[in-house]
């Protein structure tokens, strides 16, 4: 008689969770999903939905550090450090300077750039075979420059991103703007446009991936909160809820943001740290966009739907403060004011806030944690968790399953910290 599959508990129905999920099932684990919350309903509800590939480079810019200083004096600026007096959060801080480094950048886009490509390749092979849809867009993402300033620092990044990765994007000037898009106002500099990229409607998407994992045999449970770890001889023996024990035989973190404190149940230290961001979706204005775009010079994105369309981004690392200022919402339309010719529509549909979970040298953290043989973690994808969400579940089935990685798990390893 064969023996039944092992199973696997993910914590965290996001959509790094749900992709766990889904590769873990096809391999022919015995999978089960608890959330604290409702299935999608954390960052993977209310981001852009940008599928972008040609995102190589991390947030470890050289120039993010004089952003983050520059932010200390400026109200309105959209990439903010609040000061906070945590030594956690210090220590933090010190360490992604220390990173802000051109070579140590460039190390961390090679890194990135694997588990991207490798995201972007899967989304394709789910899209062509109809597991998933989530209003996919397949025709790229352009990034619109307001001023001829912007344009050109875009233009020595897009030339570096061309010579160091291969990621190539066709130039437009700014009298071609209107004819490529007519929701875009005359009278800016120009863009670049990665038709690499994609885009979807993250709820979309993970309600209807989630659908097809329960059909599959999945199990989910919302509202079911992780309280405490039992352990034994360095592996999980049971997770304890507010609704009773939980039993696997391997266990997947994949909880965002959260995965810090939920790491320290373990007694492991992990260095995330929640990085805020906002959207406003809307009705759809008369004229709008017909592409999904992102705004480089205000750090703001744009994603048309189906119904609607979707304003977001900006970033605050403010710990889990879930207000949301209307100063900041008011601040997403007059930056798009800058590019759109209507930047609202006539219905506010939602107003949201999310964490991101950031880490200091802006790679995310998928392998087995340190001392527990049958645990992975699988978070810190900062902004770009529903880009590298196929990547990272396939690399977690294939950790589980002790399979040869696809890509070289190492950069990504718990152990580097």
């Amino acid at each position: 008689m064969a023996s039944a599959p092992d199973s696997v508990l993910v914590v965290g129905a996001g959509i790094i969770g749900i992709a766990c999920a889904h590769y873990l099932s096809r391999a022919g684990f015995s999978v089960s999903v608890i959330d604290q919350g409702r299935v999608g309903g954390g960052c993977s509800h209310g981001n852009c939905g940008h599928i972008c590939a040609s995102h190589v480079l991390p947030m470890t810019d050289p120039a993010a550090l004089r952003e983050g200083l520059m932010s200390l004096v400026r109200r309105d600026a959209p990439f903010k450090v609040r000061p906070q007096w945590r030594v956690a959060m210090l220590w933090w801080l010190l360490q992604f300077a220390r990173r802000c480094t051109r070579r140590r950048m460039l190390e961390a886009a090679r890194h990135q750039q694997a588990i991207l490509e490798s995201s972007r390749r899967e989304y394709g092979a789910l899209v062509d075979a109809g597991e998933i849809d989530g209003e996919w867009r397949g025709d790229g993402l352009l990034y619109v420059l307001q001023s001829p300033k912007g344009m050109a620092a875009f233009a020595a990044m897009d030339a570096m991103l061309s010579d160091e990765f291969g990621v190539a994007a066709r130039r437009l000037e700014g009298e071609q703007l209107r004819g490529f898009d007519p929701a875009l106002r005359t009278g800016l500099a120009g863009a670049f446009h990665y038709a690499g990229d994609a885009s979807v409607r993250p709820d979309v998407l993970v309600s209807e991936w989630a659908a097809a994992l329960r059909d599959r045999g999945v199990r989910f449970e919302e509202n079911r909160r992780l309280t405490a770890v039992r352990t034994r001889s360095g592996a999980v023996v049971s997770m304890e809820t507010d609704r009773g024990p939980v039993d696997a035989d391997h266990y997947v973190i994949a909880t965002g943001a959260w995965s810090a404190r939920l790491a320290s149940t373990f007694g492991a230290a992990l260095p995330l740290e929640p990085g805020k961001g906002y959207s406003l979706t809307m009705s759809s204005p008369a004229e709008c966009p017909k592409h999904p775009m992102l705004f480089p010079e205000h750090r703001v994105g744009v994603t048309p739907f189906r119904d609607g369309f979707r304003l977001g981004s900006m970033l605050e690392l403010c710990g889990f403060d879930a207000s949301i200022p209307r100063r900041r919402i008011a601040q997403l339309v007059a930056s798009a004011s800058h590019y759109l010719v209507e930047p609202e529509g006539a219905e506010v549909r939602e107003t949201w806030s999310g964490w991101r979970p950031i880490t200091w040298d802006s790679l995310p953290v998928i392998g087995r944690m340190p001392s527990f043989r049958n645990v992975v973690l699988a978070t810190g994808h900062h902004m770009l968790g529903m880009t590298m969400a196929p990547a990272t579940g396939r690399l977690v089935a294939e950790i589980i399953g002790e399979r040869t990685p696809h890509i070289d798990p190492a950069p990504f390893s718990p152990g580097r910290f």
